[in-house]
């Protein structure tokens, strides 16, 4: 099946800037974005020695598509214990993740840039009997070279907000083209499997969330000890993946608690650490005394802020904090994030009415009662003072909430992905 002319033309423009790409790598391995050790994997020339037997590649963006790689290998693996998988991911953080939570039968490798020749030197390598994307990365070039080598596909998880519908629709001939490489499909959510049936003409699989049953990678426990001794006696809340616009508000709110709990502690964790100077000066401005958990630093009893501006350590500040703010939700065109780690951790939930990305979620979590919803510093501080008080979100209910949504998927997608590996073994 020939291309369409806007695919054909993404692969020209991609060939194109494919010589810049090593310096820009260079460039965010300077920044902090890149592993400047690995850099060759970004370019499609692995070093790691390809395992002999059958190789599932498991694809995804980031630590939460990680997580749920991770229980696939899992699930997989002690069903066909011949298996051997690779997990590809983008981020250092992931990366990071996955070299600890990963078995011995599957390793990390970073997922190579969208060239055709970073793809084809990625797959001439790695040779995958299965290749299974999570979510909506879909990287064009990794799939059309994926799909010419007659590899299985599956998509699993997938989930696309009405935003990211929109701008599919607006390429329909793309949409359509890339996503029947795939031989599965398992939409997370109503919208998307309604939104996906319309863009391909095909059935397409409600399976229902992975994200619900995915296994959280747990906190280092030596660190996590320390932190619990360190704010022993303090009065904690948390404001999780918090966006410009967002940490006003959370500080307002800590104020307002600190009026009535002398005690209380705000961790603030921007989603993007680098912002963490921005949020210095506003916390300045504001007459803050605050500690910055990148620079070691621990809360003395004059802090009334714990800045944590580091990656991959979100299960700790859930793990301390019995409530939490799930950010992102306070301001429209965001979306919001994912409440489940809180919730596996025993954290209550707070969150905006901007939920968009994860409203499948969020209606279960409402439906049980187990989120309260605030819109600014005012709802916020009385929310996390009625949740110190036992007054809040039940976790029960929301543990409730994850359950009715989770639908079965894991099971769902596991068979599916089985059956894909047999028509490859009867050959």
């Amino acid at each position: 099946m020939s291309l369409p002319p806007s695919l054909t033309a993404y692969r020209l423009a991609m060939q194109l800037a494919a010589p810049l790409a090593p310096s820009v790598l260079k460039r965010r391995a300077k920044a902090g974005k890149e592993d400047l050790s690995r850099l060759n994997e970004r370019l499609g020339r692995p070093k790691a020695h390809r395992p002999d037997g059958v190789l599932v590649w498991l694809h995804g963006a980031s630590v939460g598509e990680s997580l749920v790689l991770a229980t696939l290998v899992e699930e997989l693996g002690g069903i066909r214990p011949d298996l051997n998988f690779l997990v590809t991911t983008g981020t250092c953080t992931s990366a990071d993740l996955m070299q600890r939570r990963l078995p011995s039968n599957a390793r990390h490798q970073y997922v190579p840039v969208d060239t055709a020749a970073a793809a084809t030197g990625f797959l001439d390598h790695w040779k995958p009997d299965l290749a299974v994307f999570a979510e909506s990365e879909l990287w064009p070039n990794l799939i059309v070279e994926t799909a010419r080598r007659g590899v299985p596909m599956a998509l699993v998880n997938a989930r696309m907000n009405a935003r990211s519908l929109r701008n599919w629709r607006r390429r329909p001939d793309t949409a359509r083209w890339l996503l029947a490489c795939f031989d599965w499909i398992g939409a997370a959510d109503q919208r998307t499997r309604d939104g996906l049936e319309d863009l391909t003409g095909s059935a397409v699989t409600l399976a229902g969330n992975l994200k619900l049953e995915a296994i959280p990678a747990p906190p280092d426990p030596h660190e996590l000890s320390r932190i619990k001794v360190a704010l022993a006696g303090r009065e904690v809340w948390l404001a999780a993946s918090t966006h410009d616009g967002e940490d006003g508000i959370a500080l307002s709110a800590n104020a307002m608690l600190k009026s009535e709990h002398p005690n209380t502690l705000l961790i603030l964790a921007p989603r993007h650490p680098e912002r963490a100077g921005e949020i210095e000066r506003l916390l300045q401005r504001h007459k803050h005394k605050w500690a910055r958990r990148s620079k070691h630093e621990v809360p003395t009893s004059e802090d009334d802020v714990w800045l944590a501006d580091t990656l991959g350590e979100m299960a700790l500040w859930f793990a301390v904090a019995p409530a939490a703010l799930i950010a992102g939700s306070l301001k429209p065109d965001i979306g919001g994030h994912n409440p489940i780690e809180a919730t596996q951790a025993g954290c209550a939930v707070l969150s905006g009415r901007h939920v968009a990305s994860f409203q499948d979620v969020y209606d279960a979590y409402s439906a049980h009662e187990a989120v309260r919803w605030v819109e600014d510093a005012v709802d916020t501080s009385e929310a996390v003072a009625d949740i110190w008080a036992h007054r809040g979100p039940k976790l029960e209910q929301a543990r409730a909430a994850l359950s009715a949504a989770a639908g079965g998927a894991l099971a769902t997608t596991v068979t599916a992905l089985i059956a894909l590996l047999e028509p490859e073994e009867a050959e």
